[in-house]
């Protein structure tokens, strides 16, 4: 593979990490509920292949991290719940 194409696969890679993250600001900073975190869906396992591609671990792990961040949230937002037993 050419120095230009994991150039290029490395930006997309980390481009759909980026738009990942941004899709949850709605949920999370601003308290809005928002859908767009469904994007994390389609756009992080773009990105793994991205980062498959080139070989890239570090990118590999965070796109998968942001694939399953729903499920982890949802575990967090759970163990939060029962620890202040419904009280936040």
């Amino acid at each position: 593979m050419t120095k230009v194409k994991k150039t290029h696969f490395k930006r997309l890679s980390i481009i759909c990490l980026i738009v990942s993250l941004l899709v949850w600001l709605p949920n999370i900073i601003f308290n809005v509920s928002s859908q767009l975190w469904v994007v994390t869906f389609i756009i992080a396992p773009v990105g793994i292949v991205f980062a498959a591609l080139i070989k890239k671990n570090s990118l590999i792990i965070a796109n998968t991290f942001m694939f399953f961040s729903f499920f982890i949230f949802m575990f967090f937002g759970y163990i939060v719940n029962f620890i202040t037993d419904g009280n936040p």
